[in-house]
C-alpha cells in the first residue's frame, strides 16, 4: 500500500458457477450514514449475459461498514430486456433516492446496435424513499428525456457509477451516446459510421422531468462521470466531465450552464488509459482547511497501468482546472482490477467500489473505505507522470 492512503477492504460480490458481477455503483447517503453498493448480475462476464441489478446496503459506523445480505432487485426489468449500467443519486430535498438505468432488449449486443444504428436501449429510473429498502417500478423516460434525436443514436447508457446533485439543486445523469454520423445504405446492411459522446441528463423538478444537454463535441468521449467544482471565478461553478476515451488518455470538458452545452474536450494526458480504455470515476470534495489551492479538489479512480487493466489507482488534483496537476495515484489493489466508483462521506473518509482479481478482474467486487493523508508529501509526490 502506497503512502498516503489507509484503507480497509472487503469483498461485496464474488464471482461464482454461473455468475458473474460487473460494473459497480457506489452511493452514500449522509442522513443515515448508508451506503448503497450496486452491480449487475450476469451469467457471464460478457455484456449481453446481464440479467439485472443486484444491492447491498452497509450502515457505517466508526472506521468499519456494516453489510446487509445481497439483494437481487429482479423487478427492476422491463419484460424481454436486461438491466444494465446503475446509476444512483441522492436528492437531498427530497430524500429521495434516484437509481437509473438502462434495460436492452435480450439479444442485441451493442456491438450491433452500433453496425445497424439502431438503438436497443431504453432509458430507465425507479426509485426510494427509504433508502434503498424498496423500489417503484421502473419508469421508462426515453421518449421524454431523448424524444426524435434517439432515431440518431446507435444506442446509449448511463455512467455506469453516480450521479450527482448540483449546488443548484439540479440533478445530473451522466450518460454517453453513440452518435450516428452517416449511414450507408445498400441491399446488404452496411455498417453505420458513429462516434462516441458524452453528455449529461439533468432534472431540475427533483425528478419530475428530466431532459438532456448537448452532446459533448471534439474527440470520442464514452463512459464518463461528472464534478461540480469551483471556476476561476470565486462565484462561478463548473462541471467538469471526465470521460473515458480511445487515445491512450482520459477526456475532459467543462460546462459552465450545469451541463446544457460544453466546451470541446481535451485529452489529460496525466491520466493513462489502457488499450480500448476502461471506465474510471471522479468525485469532488471541500478542500483541507487551510489549503492554498482550489477550494473544491477532486479525487479519482482508475487502473494505473497503461498496459492492461491492473493496479486500481486513486489520484488527487487540489487544482481541478489544471489537467496537469494530478498527483501520483495511490494503489488500492495491485493487479487485475477494472470498473471503479467513488463515494464522498464527511470527516475526510472516501468509499471505493471497484473490480478486481487476482488473475481476472471479474472475479470479485471489493469496497475499500479510506482516507487520504496529504501532510507528509512533498513537492516531488505532486503530479502525475
Amino acid at each position: 500500500m502506497s503512502q498516503g492512503i489507509t484503507c480497509s477492504k472487503e469483498t461485496l460480490f464474488r464471482q461464482a458457477s454461473r455468475v458473474t458481477y460487473r460494473i459497480p455503483a457506489l452511493l452514500y447517503i449522509p442522513t443515515t450514514s448508508t451506503f448503497l453498493a450496486f452491480a449487475e448480475k450476469r451469467s457471464s462476464s460478457r455484456d449481453e449475459d446481464a440479467k439485472y441489478l443486484v444491492l447491498r446496503r452497509g450502515r457505517w459506523h466508526g472506521s468499519s461498514v456494516e453489510w446487509g445480505p445481497v439483494e437481487e432487485l429482479s423487478a427492476l426489468t422491463l419484460p424481454g430486456r436486461r438491466t444494465m449500467n446503475p446509476c444512483p443519486l441522492y436528492d437531498a430535498t427530497s430524500d429521495t433516492v434516484f437509481l437509473f438505468c438502462i434495460c436492452v432488449e435480450q439479444g442485441k449486443t451493442e456491438r450491433c446496435q452500433i453496425w445497424r444504428g439502431c438503438s436497443a436501449a431504453r432509458l430507465c429510473y425507479a426509485t426510494s424513499t427509504d433508502g434503498g429498502r424498496g423500489w417503484t417500478p421502473l419508469r421508462d423516460v426515453t421518449d421524454e428525456a431523448i424524444g426524435a434525436d434517439l432515431s440518431r443514436w446507435a444506442t446509449f447508457a448511463v455512467g455506469p457509477g453516480h450521479g450527482i446533485r448540483l449546488d443548484s439543486g439540479r440533478l445530473v445523469v451522466p450518460a454517453y451516446a453513440y452518435y450516428v454520423h452517416r449511414c450507408l445504405l445498400g441491399v446488404v446492411p452496411l455498417p453505420c459510421y458513429t462516434r462516441q459522446h458524452a453528455l449529461v441528463f439533468y432534472s431540475d423538478n427533483h425528478g419530475r422531468s428530466w431532459r438532456k444537454g448537448a452532446l459533448v463535441g471534439g474527440g470520442q468521449t464514452g463512459e464518463c462521470q461528472v464534478a461540480e467544482i469551483a471556476g476561476s471565478d470565486a462565484h462561478q461553478r463548473l462541471l467538469y466531465c471526465n470521460a473515458r476515451a480511445l487515445r491512450g488518455c482520459r477526456a475532459v470538458a467543462f460546462s459552465a450552464d450545469r451541463g446544457l452545452r460544453f466546451e470541446r474536450s481535451a485529452e489529460c494526458k496525466a491520466l493513462g488509459e489502457p488499450p480500448r480504455g476502461c471506465q474510471g470515476s471522479v468525485v469532488s470534495f471541500r478542500a483541507p482547511t487551510g489549503a492554498r489551492d482550489a477550494p473544491t479538489w477532486l479525487l479519482y479512480s482508475h487502473p494505473t497501468n497503461r498496459h492492461r487493466r491492473s493496479d486500481l489507482g486513486i489520484y488527487l488534483n487540489p487544482s481541478p482546472l489544471d489537467g496537469a496537476s494530478w498527483w501520483h495515484p495511490w494503489v488500492l489493489h495491485p493487479g487485475p482490477a477494472g470498473y471503479s466508483d467513488l463515494a464522498v462521506c464527511p470527516g475526510g473518509v472516501f468509499g471505493c467500489l471497484f473490480e478486481c482479481g487476482i488473475t481476472s478482474a471479474c472475479e470479485e467486487i471489493v469496497f475499500c473505505l479510506f482516507t487520504l493523508d496529504t501532510s507528509d508529501l512533498g513537492e516531488q509526490n505532486l503530479k502525475a507522470s
